[in-house]
């Protein structure tokens, strides 16, 4: 048996592993928001649901994660910090499910989940030169710049993947779609161990989807949301920044391009208004599919499209060196013309009067 074959074997079973321990996990997790009474009730028109649902999901993600990393990745330091904080996130997330916490301590609780993992190593310590025509191919980060770069991308991404969960499977999909193509990054560049955890991720992924895809019969929460945004964010550092390359700049920002997308738009868009960016509002970009005519099964199968062309893209890049900047390039124009086509179409859609309307006021 060549390592080789050993390797995608361990691979294969990290995945299997996962998706059955998920799959078997949910139905209890679901049993458990009953009782603790971590319900989704739909009070204002951003939930697309009709009826409670049970939410905390999530923690049946994170089991099925955390013992499948156990069982077949090697634990080093960092990848310890980067379990304490995401136990953290967690347990933070199960608070909110149940108890609906203000924004505030969340958001202090998710720094300090960033901090730990800091603390333990795992730091975003160079960064590919921007500059496509300097001769520096990597920029070094100075000690006090590292640690804050890399709280503000581990507490942005985590924020990112729980602002998207608004459709049934979107949030799970798209995360699953980015741990699968990390993954298979991990492999183009050797990095072996990333490339278990990520399969493990994958895998919870994907044995939670068929309870979360529409209709669904749990949602993940934020117990599931924030922790996947805080493993893809973490992960990201582990495997991909730091590689002294152009991938280290564009492939997580590629392979994470739809949540990073839509929070930096609401964070731009609510501070227009003088609004706290925390606040929540339904003009996300699944919100404004939706407007647009779209089902949730269709938004959702369509943000799964954007988000595998992109994880493609960053394959691509890292694997091809003849084209790289050409396709960064590319695909950022891409994002953007879809980003601007969705959000725009979604506002005249939005503002059109409907024919009930129409018609009721005509005859007022």
């Amino acid at each position: 048996m060549t390592p080789q074959f050993h390797f995608a074997l361990w691979i294969l079973l990290a995945v299997l592993v996962a998706s059955v321990l998920s799959f078997a996990a949910t139905p209890l997790v679901k049993k458990l928001a009953v009782s603790v009474g971590a319900m989704d009730v739909p009070k204002d028109n951003r939930r697309m649901h009709k009826v409670p649902i049970p939410r905390l999901g999530g923690l049946a993600i994170f089991v099925a994660f955390v013992v499948t990393v156990l069982i077949f990745a090697e634990i080093d330091r960092e990848m310890r910090g980067i379990l304490i904080g995401s136990l953290l996130i967690v347990m933070l997330g199960v608070l909110d499910d149940i108890y609906s916490l203000r924004a505030l301590p969340k958001f202090l609780v998710q720094i300090a989940a960033a901090v730990i993992v800091v603390l333990y190593g795992c730091r975003i310590e160079f960064i590919s030169n921007p500059v496509l025509t300097s001769t520096a191919t990597y920029l070094r980060l100075g000690n006090i710049v590292s640690v804050l770069i890399t709280i503000v991308w581990i507490v942005a991404i985590t924020n990112a993947v729980n602002f998207i969960d608004g459709l049934d499977g979107l949030a799970v999909g798209v995360s699953g779609i980015s741990a699968a193509t990390m993954l298979v990054v991990s492999i183009l560049v050797a990095e072996q161990n990333v490339a278990i955890i990520m399969a493990a991720l994958f895998g919870a992924c994907l044995g939670f989807i068929p309870y979360n895809f529409n209709p669904a019969k749990i949602f993940m929460g934020d117990t599931g949301s924030t922790f996947l945004g805080f493993i893809l964010a973490t992960m990201s550092i582990q495997g991909l920044f730091k590689l002294y390359a152009i991938i280290s700049f564009a492939v997580p920002f590629l392979i994470l391009g739809i949540p990073i997308f839509d929070i930096c738009f609401a964070v731009i868009r609510r501070l227009a208004r003088g609004q706290n960016p925390m606040t929540a509002d339904r003009e996300h970009v699944h919100h404004r599919l939706i407007d647009m005519g779209f089902d949730q099964k269709q938004s959702v199968m369509i943000t799964y499209m954007l988000t595998a062309l992109l994880g493609l893209a960053a394959v691509v890049l890292t694997g091809s060196g003849e084209v790289k900047a050409l396709l960064l390039l590319g695909s950022i124009f891409v994002v953007f013309v879809i980003g601007f086509c969705t959000i725009f179409a979604g506002r005249r859609k939005k503002n059109e009067p409907k024919p009930e309307e129409t018609s009721a006021h005509e005859e007022d």
